[in-house]
């Protein structure tokens, strides 16, 4: 690994040995996704080799990704000299200007995102960098074209820039204009509710928060005396609504860029450190994602989004026992929403702890029952089941079909159920012929449906399902074991056997010795 490192090193670490133990070092941290630590190593190469537009590029990625911003400039500008700058290093410069408050390199840093695929930013910038000419900051905006993502950050900013002028009656009711094409557009909210609040206009504020939801009343109450708009929290405000649109979920780097200069001019923008959160994730880099949730504190308008994201990062992390931890904290608050007792109760299940999720399940449904849905109460009736307790489960059950009596997932489980625990056969033979109707590429209702034929003594309908379904599904261990019991009843022994087979070898660890008890003596008499 060194030697082939090394083989691609710089010319000049390769004349250095000092140089190339620093580079070798770097480029071993950058392959194992030490970003910091890479960033530090290629800070010192770069310092050995200070025009060095290979060590520049890397040293660029790397604190890209660790955030430090002393080698990135560092190595910004060497790229830069050398006309090898990438097209997103135009937003670090205008971060850096704008901190600066160099005005010449602000516009010279707009006129390069213009030439790049962000150019539809540049009416935004240019008005927020003019914002203390509230006049000219509105008229950068009037040469928006028709391209609707360009305007929608343009009306946004022009919003926004209204409220900082002074002209409350205008800006207002242009965000109001703005949140009735979005009412989810939170983000909106908070930047106008902040501006407002730092006037003294909190009477105008409170009306952007109207409405039943709770989550905008808590939204609401973290306003507190608001935030004076500048030409640094304006622009960050458009990266960060821009980096949110465009997460996906998936890694890149220009989101991550876009965060990062958001962040560099205000250090409050606490949806681009949400987004800079999931980016690392994507990018393989958990521990610096959970640290960028650290950093948004209790006071923020987002904390509770931030909350949430935490416990799916640490899910999806594998440390499950933190995520339900977590989840717990959030659940067991007196004041805790539905949907956040919701997501413990999910963990719980998850963690085969059935009895305390039936427990959280129903808190959420009695926190508000009139929003329970057909959902809830599916998962209440599951973990009841799985938890031993059917004659608790089958109402459940019931009531999610009642609810949604077109759900297949609430019919297979309920019909399903009632075969496996003596219900009516013929009632559980209707449900799974609804769903089964209702969704016929299902293999495991194909299951479900098939099983029911054959408790009823109808072997010969249920076998082609069996088959069809164990084809398509041949992991499914419930699927293999139910077609075994078919070829048994039908006398085919050997290929009831190979099928008892194929279930243990994919079957929990509770199945495979009663498998191995049908394998050698055939079933038990029912």
């Amino acid at each position: 690994m060194l030697a082939l490192l090394a083989s691609v090193a710089p010319v000049h670490a390769k004349t250095n040995p000092s140089d190339l133990a620093a580079y070798v070092r770097a480029r071993a941290a950058d392959a194992d996704g030490k970003a910091a630590m890479a960033s530090s190593g290629y800070a010192n190469a770069l310092e050995a080799a200070p025009g060095d537009a290979v060590i520049a590029l890397r040293a660029y990625r790397a604190a890209i990704t660790a955030g430090d911003f002393v080698v990135l400039n560092r190595a910004r500008m060497v790229l830069e000299r050398a006309n090898l700058a990438p097209a997103d290093a135009a937003l670090l410069a205008l971060a850096e200007a704008v901190r600066d408050n160099d005005t010449a390199a602000t516009q010279k840093a707009i006129d390069r995102i213009k030439t790049g695929p962000l150019d539809f930013l540049a009416p935004a910038f240019r008005a927020w960098a003019a914002m203390a000419d509230p006049a000219a900051a509105l008229t950068a905006l009037d040469s928006v074209g028709t391209n609707p993502i360009e305007r929608r950050y343009a009306q946004e900013s022009r919003a926004l820039l209204l409220l900082a002028a002074g002209k409350v009656d205008q800006g207002a009711d242009l965000v109001r204009v703005m949140l009735g094409a979005d009412r989810g557009s939170i983000d909106l909210r908070i930047a106008a509710a902040q501006i407002l609040a730092d006037s003294g206009r909190s009477d105008v504020s409170d009306g952007l928060f109207a409405g039943p939801d709770k989550s905008l009343l808590a939204v609401r109450q973290s306003i507190g005396k608001g935030r004076r708009a500048t030409t640094a929290i304006g622009i960050s405000y458009v990266l960060g609504r821009l980096s949110a649109d465009l997460n996906d979920g998936q890694s890149g780097r220009l989101l991550i860029v876009m965060v990062r200069a958001a962040l560099r001019l205000d250090p409050q923008n606490d949806r681009a450190r949400l987004v800079l959160a999931e980016a690392l994730a994507a990018d393989d880099n958990p521990t610096m994602a959970l640290a960028a949730l650290d950093e948004i504190p209790a006071s923020s308008p987002l904390k509770e989004i931030a909350a949430q994201r935490r416990i799916a990062l640490l899910e999806r992390g594998g440390n499950a026992a933190a995520a339900l931890a977590a989840a717990a904290r959030i659940a067991e608050k007196p004041d805790a929403a539905a949907v956040d007792i919701r997501r413990y109760a999910d963990l719980l299940a998850l963690g085969e702890q059935y009895d305390a999720a039936a427990t959280a399940y129903r808190r959420s449904i009695d926190r508000d029952p009139k929003a329970a849905d057909w959902v809830g109460y599916l998962q209440l009736g599951s973990a009841l089941d799985r938890a031993g307790r059917w004659q608790k489960a089958r109402p459940m059950l019931e009531k999610s079909v009642a609810l949604a009596p077109d759900q297949p997932v609430a019919l297979n489980y309920l019909g399903y159920g009632l075969l496996e625990n003596g219900g009516d056969p013929a009632t559980a033979r209707k449900l799974l012929e609804r769903a089964s109707s209702l969704r016929p590429q299902d293999l495991s209702i194909l299951d479900s449906l098939a099983w029911a034929y054959f408790q009823q003594g109808d072997v010969v309908r249920a076998l082609p399902l069996l088959e069809l379904a164990a084809k398509g599904e041949p992991a499914n261990s419930t699927i293999s074991e139910h077609l075994g019991d078919a070829y048994w009843h039908l006398g085919r022994r050997y290929e009831a056997r190979y099928a008892w087979r194929a279930a243990s070898v994919v079957a929990d660890s509770a199945d495979v010795e009663r498998l191995a008890g049908k394998i050698a003596n055939g079933p038990q008499a029912r």
